[in-house]
């Protein structure tokens, strides 16, 4: 083989210092260069072969590789950002009903609470007003009580000055029931 490539090349060198001197054009057709040209292309794409196409391949490859894991992994990451924001959205949604869940029970509290508070001032009211009116019928009733004995001392003392006698129990009952019938107490004790 060597000895073929040592003979190529000297069969090259007659070639081209024959073509310069014959000092052709550059458009001449050589058939000795067009050989050697193909020859010479044959033993580079057999280099190119053996040694750097593979490691070219292989590098384009593992590019290739690269690329398609790149491009599987963004997709990972944009599914996996879709289901985060389902999930964001989900929680979203579960806190504002858990919140709306949350205020309902609050005004349900607040309302039962405030409920509560008036039933509690209404009976309170009610027993101070019940108190009240308990006390007033019995100061009313002693009010008329003291009114009747006044009434009474007054209705002695006059009919004594009137008659000029004292008189006796049961004239002074008698005398106490008539002035007690014609005064209405009531009105009296309204007026004071």
């Amino acid at each position: 083989m060597r000895d073929a490539l040592l003979q190529a090349v000297l069969f090259a060198q007659e070639t081209t210092t024959t073509a310069e001197e014959d000092e052709g054009s550059l458009i001449d057709v050589v058939p000795g260069l067009m050989v050697w040209t193909v020859v010479t292309f044959l033993v580079v794409l057999w280099v190119l072969r053996r040694f750097a196409f593979r490691r070219i391949q292989a590098m384009i490859d593992q590019r290739r590789d690269r690329i398609r894991e790149a491009l599987d992994e963004a997709d990972k990451a944009r599914a996996e950002a879709r289901e985060l924001r389902e999930l964001v959205a989900r929680e979203r949604e579960e806190a504002k009903a858990d919140r709306e869940r949350i205020l309902d029970e609050s005004r349900r509290q607040a309302q039962r609470q405030l409920d509560q508070a008036r039933e509690q001032a209404d009976a309170d009211l009610k027993e101070r007003l019940e108190k009240n009116r308990e006390e007033l019928e019995a100061e009313n009733a002693r009010l008329r009580e003291q009114i009747r004995r006044d009434v009474v001392e007054l209705t002695l003392l006059a009919s004594e000055k009137v008659t000029g006698k004292v008189l006796d129990d049961d004239d002074q009952r008698r005398l106490i029931d008539e002035t007690i019938a014609e005064v209405d107490v009531k009105r009296i004790a309204s007026e004071n």
